[in-house]
């Protein structure tokens, strides 16, 4: 029974973690958001203001694609303002990412939307089922196989 629950939730994961699903909400979520925020630079966009200013080096495990697909999207974020790029304090060879003040907002925006999808999606559950869901998530990703 315990592997079945095993199992349920990794075709789950599988589902929810695969690079059209995040593609699809990523772009749904950036629809009308102006030049350079789209399903393609969501990701760094996004990573940037998880992890603070970072090289593309440093930030491409965490985005899922590799340094130089992390630079063309910064070249693209940056073109609209949205990043900075700076001297890397500890390496004067590399440069660090940084979110903009605009930068900034647009991922405020961003989030919001993404709290919003989320709340409209599971507005048709029982009272109290999504809050034991994200309690339960929140205790999954603490305590689970990605701890």
């Amino acid at each position: 029974m315990e592997n079945e629950v095993g199992h349920e939730i990794a075709e789950a994961l599988g589902i929810l973690l695969r690079r059209t699903t995040r593609a699809q909400l990523h772009r749904r979520l950036t629809e009308g958001m102006g030049e350079g925020v789209d399903e393609v630079t969501y990701p760094v966009l996004s990573a940037l203001a998880r992890t603070g200013p970072r090289s593309a080096a440093d930030l491409a495990p965490d985005v899922g694609i590799d340094r130089s697909g992390v630079t063309r999207r910064a070249s693209r974020l940056e073109a609209a303002g949205l990043i900075n790029r700076e001297p890397d304090p500890h390496d004067r060879r590399a440069q660090l990412l940084v979110l903009t003040e605009r930068g900034r907002l647009a991922v405020a925006e961003l989030r919001a939307r993404l709290a919003a999808h989320i709340t409209t999606s599971l507005s048709t559950w029982p009272p109290g089922e999504a809050e034991a869901f994200a309690h339960q998530l929140r205790r999954f990703i603490a305590e689970g196989p990605f701890s």
